[in-house]
């Protein structure tokens, strides 16, 4: 079997005759020749990646002021960053929300330093003999800035789920905006180009591997948080200098009434090392496959409505039962290829050398989930049973006398064949009885009904009736029939 080490392959950078491919080309090229040609020939091949990472932030040291402060609480550009570290440094999250405009987040000021923007600081203290300052008031670019490293817990998924809804309502997510009844799927990462796709079994990603992090030279220092290899979801834990990095590739990101994130542009080399790596980095998105799930059913664990491979993703249609169903990426494959070709421009032109990792990521194992000491109870543990409901057809004088007769103030409305397609409220007919209206309820019912379903966390539950100010939701079971009233 032909093999080479990763010396060699800097060698030949160096002296400027290695051949570098990119992930698609790397595709191509092992569709007309061999594993044992491509180790032969190709040296490395390059990916690339830039979608949203929310497991992301930098860590930042301001330097120490005079008097001097142990900053208890920061504020950068009125987002709050981590502080309990020594007096000046503090971690700033991707995902952290400003304290005054819900649309502006850490992940920006991220952004904002990068791009050489002052940023607004405000820092607080109680005060100790050795730090007397209470309160501080400035402004920092990140020249002013003694280290600003960006250190992410998880970064670059080997691939993600895709993401669809079977619910009747918007569902606003990390996935994007997900419409009704299977009205859309989403999903993100690079496919070809992936970085981990292209070595799933991290036989050259390591710690200590050399990448591309935002624009610049950063390493891979472990295996991201969530590293799930058994499954296919490998993750990276990754750093790098801020100072290094371009806007280009790290930008602030707001997902609509989801909230803010944070996308990274990450490139990883692979060295074409022996046959084995060769083929898995021949790789095509027909050959990487993912989930669609059902973000509808808001559990832990949503339900797999099918498998698909970024091809179809790829293509702007998948079929799902029958239905041609549109799909959007989150993230970008322009920006993706994009990292892959400066990536091979770095190597090809000899300023990007490989390091060998120190040592490899894990193979084998899961993600477990959160250990709750509490059980969490469901819609189906605490609904009423008993509930009395009315036909559209039937009169005001007959839905208040059952209201009357139940001491209830919420009646659900049916069809002809028992479907749930409306509520009426004693506030509701109490109104029309005023009015002398002797029509039907269907005319005074809301139509638009806020429902739950058994298996739904009464929390759920709770955070629906106080988003809509209602007092009750019917309970009602996959064919909308009624089964509850909680």
């Amino acid at each position: 079997m032909a093999a080479k080490t990763v010396s060699e392959i800097n060698e030949k950078i160096k002296d400027g005759s290695a051949l570098v491919l990119t992930a698609e080309e790397m595709t191509d090229y092992m569709r007309e020749h061999s594993a044992e040609q491509a180790v032969r020939e190709v040296d490395v091949v390059t990916t690339g990646t830039f979608g949203a990472m929310c497991s992301s932030g930098v860590f930042l040291n301001f330097g120490h002021p005079d008097p001097p402060i142990r900053m208890q609480r920061v504020y950068l550009n009125d987002v709050e960053a981590y502080t309990s570290l020594a007096a000046v440094d503090a971690y700033l999250g991707a995902t952290q929300v400003s304290e005054s405009d819900e649309s502006y987040g850490g992940g920006h000021v991220i952004e904002d330093l990068i791009a050489g923007r002052e940023i607004d600081l405000h820092a607080e203290s109680s005060g100790t003999d050795c730090y007397p300052r209470r309160m501080l008031d400035t402004r920092v670019a990140i020249d002013d800035l003694n280290q600003a490293v960006m250190l992410n817990p998880r970064n670059a998924y080997q691939r993600y789920a895709a993401a669809t809804n079977s619910a009747r309502r918007v569902f606003y997510t990390y996935m994007g905006t997900l419409l009704p009844e299977f009205g859309n799927v989403t999903y993100s990462g690079s496919g070809v180009l992936s970085p981990i796709s292209n070595d799933p079994n991290f036989r050259t990603i390591g710690i200590g591997t050399r990448i591309f992090i935002g624009g610049g030279q950063g390493y891979v220092i472990g295996n991201g948080t969530q590293h799930d290899p058994d499954n296919g979801f490998g993750t990276l834990m990754t750093c790098g200098n801020l100072k290094n990095m371009s806007a280009r590739y790290v930008r602030g990101a707001l997902f609509h009434k989801y909230g803010i994130s944070m996308y990274v542009g990450i490139g990883v080399p692979i060295p074409i090392l022996n046959e084995d790596i060769a083929i898995a980095a021949g790789v095509s998105d027909a050959e990487i496959t993912t989930e669609i799930l059902d973000y509808g059913v808001p559990r832990r664990t949503h339900p797999v409505v099918r498998e698909v491979t970024y091809e179809e993703l790829r293509s702007g249609i998948v079929d799902i039962d029958g239905k041609e169903v549109r799909t959007s990426p989150l993230s970008s494959f322009y920006l993706a290829r994009e990292i892959a070709n400066e990536l091979k421009r770095w190597i090809a032109d000899g300023e990007f050398v490989l390091s060998a990792p120190a040592e490899r990521l894990p193979v084998r194992g899961t993600t477990k989930p959160m250990r709750e000491v509490r059980e969490q109870l469901l819609v189906q543990d605490a609904m009423s049973e008993c509930v009395r409901t009315i036909h559209s057809h039937a009169g005001i004088k007959q839905a208040a006398e059952l209201i009357i007769k139940g001491n209830f103030n919420h009646l659900p409305v049916l069809s002809e064949d028992g479907t749930l397609i409306g509520i009426v409220t004693s506030w509701d007919v109490s109104k029309a009885v005023a009015r002398g209206d002797g029509s039907t309820v269907k005319n005074v019912m809301t139509k638009n009904v806020i429902t739950s379903t058994p298996d739904e966390f009464i929390e759920i539950a709770a955070r629906k009736m106080e988003k809509h100010k209602i007092s009750a939701l019917p309970v009602i079971d996959s064919n909308r029939k009624v089964i509850g009233m909680v």
